[in-house]
């Protein structure tokens, strides 16, 4: 009886580290997620230089202001104006490709465009220093 018990208690305690893990990430991809629109909403009315201000600090030293500028110039601006986004995908990760370890929140949108019908982008949020969640890569396709 005693094994028993045991077993249980083992099974309770490795389902609250398990459910605990779970609602870890769940609350990382919401306050990731809510940084991201928030970031996408700025580069959604041309505030391009804004967009970079607000960025990590990783995005900042490997894209300059002026390349970003350029770089959505070239791309959103053929696009057309945002017509709709919505939330395809949410995944924390604290191990990216060519990118120090760390928090992130790698998500995609299935966005329209006057111009553009179906893209996708991938907009990926990492956790600072200072536990802020900002913008660290962007992509569309």
């Amino acid at each position: 009886m005693k094994a028993s018990l045991g077993l249980v208690l083992a099974g309770v305690v490795l389902t609250i580290v398990v459910m605990t893990s779970v609602y870890a990430d769940q609350s990382a991809e919401k306050a990731a997620q809510k940084a991201a629109e928030s970031w996408l909403s700025l580069i959604d009315s041309g505030e391009y230089s804004e967009s970079w201000n607000e960025a990590a600090q990783i995005f900042k030293q490997k894209v300059s202001l002026q390349q970003w500028k350029s770089s959505l110039e070239s791309v959103r601006i053929p696009f057309g104006k945002l017509k709709s986004r919505r939330l395809k995908a949410a995944t924390y990760t604290e191990t990216l490709p060519g990118a120090p370890d760390g928090k992130y929140v790698v998500i995609q949108y299935e966005t329209t465009f006057d111009n553009k019908k179906s893209a996708i982008e991938t907009v990926t949020p990492m956790m600072e220093k200072n536990g802020q969640w900002r913008v660290s890569g962007y992509f569309i396709r």
